[in-house]
This record gives C-alpha cells, structure tokens and sequence, in this order.
C-alpha cells in the first residue's frame, strides 16, 4: 500500500546576532527608523521578542549594531576604489571616497540620524577614517594637519552633513510658509534666503538642506582650502 509522502519543511534559519541587524537594516530602509521596534523585529525573523535578547541586549545596542553594518557596507565599498593618492591627486582620491561613502547612505537615508545619536565608537568606522588619513598621509599632509582636516569635514568625511537646524521637518508646505510669513520682520535675511532657496526634491536628501549640490559644495570647498595647506606645508 502507498504511503503518502509528507509535505517537505524548509530548515529553519537559525537566529543570530548578524540576522537579527541585518533584519533590523532590512525594517529601517522600509519604513524608516521610527519603525524599528523589538517587537517589530522580534516579528521580521520570526522569534519571540525573548529571544532577540540572547543576541542584543535592548534596542540601544540594536542601534550601535546596525551603525556597524552600515559603516562595514560603506568599506566594502570603498575598499575597492583604486586611484592613486600621492601628491596633489589625494584630494580626487578622498573625493571619491567620501562620495562613495554618501552613495551607501542615500541607500539608508535613516542612518545619519542614527549615526548622530551615537556615543559608543564603531570600529568599522575607525578604519573607514583611518584610510582618509592614509589618503592625506599619501598627498603629503602630517598627522597634525590631517587632525584638522577630520575636524573641518565633519559629518561630511562619512557622507553627510548635520543641518544646524531643521525648520519644515514634518510640516505641510502651507504650515512652513505661514510660519516664514510671521517672522519676517524679525529674521529678514534668514525668511528671504528660504524663501528664494527652494529645495523642491527632499528624497534625495540626507537631511533638511543636504541635497548632492549642497553636499559637494560644502565638500569641495573643505578639500581646495586643505590643497593649499599641503602645498605651503
């Protein structure tokens, strides 16, 4: 007599510390960072919520972790840049590092809120720095003067840059103007600057004023100052 065959399993994947961020990534990139949450997570990879804690303590190390993962990402990345950074071509090669770095974040545009909040050091980052200081090292600049350039560049050295301030966040258009309109009086400059600069595309920021012409602005300006330093060094 026939016996019927039973229908076939997939194994199950077992949980662990990398799935549990790379799923929490996964969460952040569809709904954004505020719809990250342990039960959310605990969901996305099919455990119970207990169960996500023999791998991250709370969320606060969630956070810490998936800072890693992305800054790991943005190595990857830039690990497989070859130009040439001695002399007065250092300037093209950290360019191009910095830009690749930004094109990793335009991926997760939640990650430089996350990157802010961050007071534990990620090592992933440490070593994406410690190759921008090799790459002035390479052009000729000394240690102390490539301190000064990470302190200038800022946010900008990982790809982004932290806006002073962020007046429409979350706001229809109507609410902003209305809100321009009753300060002008008292902030002339500031209502008629926002009132002619118009930033009319704001998903392809990374943050209030942080479109990719502002980014590279701000950027080439940094870097043509810190040329001169090297060549009067």
């Amino acid at each position: 007599m026939a016996t019927r065959s039973q229908p076939r399993t997939e194994p199950r994947i077992p949980l662990s510390r990398e799935r549990v961020l790379y799923a929490a990534v996964d969460l952040a990139d569809k709904g954004g960072i505020e719809s990250l949450t342990m039960r959310r997570l605990a969901e996305e990879v099919g455990a119970e919520a207990m169960s996500l804690y023999y791998h991250v303590a709370n969320k606060q190390e969630v956070l810490d972790g998936i800072v890693d993962v992305i800054a790991q990402e943005i190595n990857d990345v830039v690990d497989k840049i070859d130009a040439p950074a001695t002399g007065a071509d250092w300037k093209m090669a950290v360019r191009r590092r910095i830009l690749a770095a930004r094109e990793v974040l335009l991926r997760h545009p939640w990650a430089p809120g996350v990157l802010e909040t961050r007071t534990k050091a990620s090592l992933a980052i440490v070593r994406y720095l410690d190759g921008l200081i090799g790459l002035m090292r390479s052009g000729g600049f000394s240690y102390d003067v490539a301190h000064h350039a990470l302190h200038a560049l800022g946010s900008r050295a990982l790809g982004f840059t932290q806006e002073l301030f962020n007046p429409g966040a979350g706001s229809a258009d109507e609410e902003a103007n209305a809100m321009l309109a009753s300060m002008a009086d008292r902030l002339p400059h500031l209502v008629a600057m926002l009132s002619e600069i118009a930033h009319d595309d704001p998903d392809s920021t990374l943050g209030w004023c942080d479109d990719q012409r502002e980014f590279e602005f701000g950027l080439d300006l940094i870097l043509d100052g810190l040329d001169r330093m090297r060549e009067t060094a």
